[in-house]
């Protein structure tokens, strides 16, 4: 199977996953690229975040993911273990470990990628819509948000709006440390 090439210059989304697994137990990055192998012939995702903080590059960027019906063309894949708590409900299972490995992955990507927007896999739409309008629609209060069918997950288990300061409206004056 030959992997479709993504172009850095169409990157807008920076699109957070969880794996959805229980939060005691572990799920190594082996079986992250086994399951996406098995479902979708290739990895999933770009990046994934360990509840230890390590980050593990598993796709390179400039290969399309397939983690985000109709918008893997625009963005990257950036998954964090976890995500489900002991009973298996969905819950914010991150640790500060990870919080922090996140921050600072999204944080360098958006160096990279200054027009990409951060986003919450269930905060997509879940039909395709031209990326501009997407744009638009999640740069609103999420309560003045058009009642768009979203997608049917509660991944990842906390908003977006965690990363406000990393966002295209609030990069500019951003330090480049």
């Amino acid at each position: 199977m030959s992997l479709k090439k993504l172009n850095p210059e169409n990157v807008r989304l920076l699109i957070v996953h969880c794996v959805a697994n229980k939060c005691n137990k572990p799920f190594t990055s082996d079986m992250l690229i086994a399951c996406g192998k098995a479902k979708y012939g290739q990895c999933s995702y770009h990046y994934y975040v360990r509840r230890s903080g390590d980050v593990i590059p598993l796709l390179p960027e400039s290969v399309q993911g397939v983690h985000a019906r109709h918008y893997n063309d625009c963005s990257l894949g950036i998954v964090y273990e976890g995500g489900l708590n002991e009973k298996g409900q969905p819950a914010d299972t991150r640790t500060e470990a990870q919080k922090h490995a996140l921050y600072e992955l999204l944080k360098s990507l958006t160096r990279d990628y200054p027009n990409a927007r951060i986003v919450g896999h269930s905060e997509l739409p879940e039909q395709r819509m031209p990326i501009e309008q997407v744009l638009d629609w999640l740069s609103r209060d999420p309560s003045q948000r058009s009642q768009l069918p979203r997608v049917a997950k509660d991944c990842p288990c906390f908003q977006s709006q965690e990363y406000q300061d990393l966002q295209p409206s609030s990069r500019s004056d951003r330090d480049t440390d």
